[in-house]
């Protein structure tokens, strides 16, 4: 198989895996074998399979598989009393410093406790505040671009940070559990308590006859064993998915000015962040490339549903509509996409 032949069928298979998802319910359902089956294409055609490969796959989900089985339950065992604490704190001590806690304190944890975790622990606490539905869904969406941005900062806390660092642990840059949070951390942990400044604004008067979110069920330990399982399977496709993807992204993607990769990025408003990083990121990138593409797919990533693992854990939950997040979401991302570009060209 020539270069050009190697290079039109990983372009076939960028093509699918970013375009199937959107195109098929029955596929969304079933993202992760989706990606697997694609991931095993991908290493395929680009010739790419070793022991070596085969041992980084499947070792790589489980500190994060670990982290989503063990903050999983947990939160379990802790769940009907989160969001009766938040409640009283909130009466207390006011609406508006709950939310800015809520927000920034998520946001935060997320890189250790997980993104799902945190999502599922915002479902809960929103479920219980009685607001009005317009201030709750604005809380939430919020939440979960503050949780989207937190969760990078180390490779516990999302997919995307786990194939960030496993795509860059080799030379030059020998990421380790801490290289997002010095490659990311200034630029997003203000950021993180600028939201939490923003959701304490959100009007917060209590109405008991008020039109709220609710939580659909509580979890079960099945419901917990299951996840944890499929997001091994998800970064276990991913690593398949970026090894393969290697020689089209170093030939051609690299290349692309920081600038331009960050807004290409805004694509993730509608696709899956990790899975965009898995196809993105390689070592031949410089820091301020790798910098920019993160920062376009985490941001924007917040704008819509299908843009994030809390998007859309919030919104089955809780039963938010797509219309209902897009009015607000896509402002707030768009905003701090060019708040985000600004400060960006003035401190490089």
């Amino acid at each position: 198989m020539n270069e050009h032949m190697i290079a039109g069928g990983l372009a076939a298979i960028v093509v699918m895996v970013l375009a199937t998802p959107f195109l098929s319910h029955k596929v969304e359902r079933q993202l992760e074998a989706f990606l697997f089956v694609m991931g095993l294409l991908a290493v395929t055609i680009s010739r790419l399979w070793s022991l070596e490969l085969i041992e980084e796959a499947v070792k790589e989900p489980i500190k994060i598989t670990s982290a989503v089985l063990a903050a999983g339950l947990v939160f379990r065992w802790v769940r009907s009393k989160v969001g009766v604490w938040a409640t009283r704190f909130g009466e207390r001590f006011g609406f508006g410093v709950l939310f800015f806690l809520i927000v920034t304190g998520l946001g935060l944890l997320s890189s250790f406790i997980t993104a799902i975790i945190a999502a599922l622990v915002l479902a809960e606490i929103t479920s219980v505040l009685r607001l009005p539905r317009k201030t709750e869904v604005r809380l939430v969406i919020i939440a979960c671009f503050a949780i989207g941005l937190g969760a990078v900062l180390t490779p516990l806390g999302e997919p995307l940070s786990t194939i960030a660092v496993g795509k860059l642990k080799g030379e030059p840059y020998h990421a380790d559990f801490f290289f997002l949070l010095k490659l990311l951390g200034k630029w997003i942990i203000p950021l993180v308590l600028g939201l939490g400044v923003l959701a304490a604004l959100l009007p917060n008067k209590r109405e008991t006859q008020a039109a709220s979110l609710t939580e659909d069920k509580p979890e079960q330990i099945r419901d917990i064993v299951i996840r944890a399982l499929k997001v091994y399977l998800f970064v276990l496709a991913l690593v398949f998915l970026g090894t393969g993807f290697t020689p089209i992204v170093d030939k051609y993607l690299a290349r692309v000015s920081p600038g331009w990769l960050y807004w290409i990025n805004m694509i993730s408003a509608i696709l899956d962040n990790a899975t965009l990083t898995a196809a993105e990121i390689t070592p031949v990138m410089s820091e301020a490339t790798i910098r920019a593409a993160l920062a376009g797919l985490l941001i924007a990533g917040g704008m819509l549903i299908p843009g994030n693992i809390p998007n859309i854990i919030c919104a089955n939950k809780l039963s938010i509509r797509s219309r209902e997040w897009a009015i607000f979401g896509v402002p707030l991302g768009l905003a701090m996409m060019i708040g985000f570009f600004v400060f960006m060209c003035l401190a490089t």
